[in-house]
């Protein structure tokens, strides 16, 4: 299993921005996907951004054109730029991990074998 450590969170106004780091201890970190989830107060775990281990990137409706997610295979680290934050954006953030071989769907939980501990991002309005 792949240890994660998510840091960045914080309170932020509306508009503004924050970028997440997720530390992975992995040595094949380059042969991994990586993937940010949320799960928002009351609510459902629910998928933001993917990286495979190519470099595409996938990305939740809500999020598209305001965040990016990218990976340093130097610093085994994969990032989340959060911009143009909302109130809705308010949730904890899980940083996940897929080890090859690549298979499913990265948008899916289940897809992932390894998950950090999350880190609390608030949107003030």
């Amino acid at each position: 299993q792949v240890q994660l450590v998510e840091s960045g969170g914080g309170l932020v106004q509306a508009g503004g921005s924050l970028r997440l780091s997720c530390a992975a201890s992995v040595r094949t970190f380059s042969s991994c996907a990586m993937g940010w989830f949320r799960r928002a107060p009351g609510k459902e775990r629910e998928f933001v951004a993917a990286i495979n281990n190519g470099g595409s990137t996938y990305y939740a409706d809500s999020v598209k054109g305001r965040f990016t997610i990218s990976r340093d295979n130097v610093k085994n680290t994969v990032y989340l730029q959060m911009n143009s934050l909302k109130p809705e954006d308010t949730a904890v953030y899980y940083c996940a991990a897929r080890r090859p071989p690549i298979i499913g769907n990265l948008y899916y939980e289940r897809t992932y074998d390894s998950w950090g501990q999350g880190t609390q991002v608030t949107v003030s309005s």
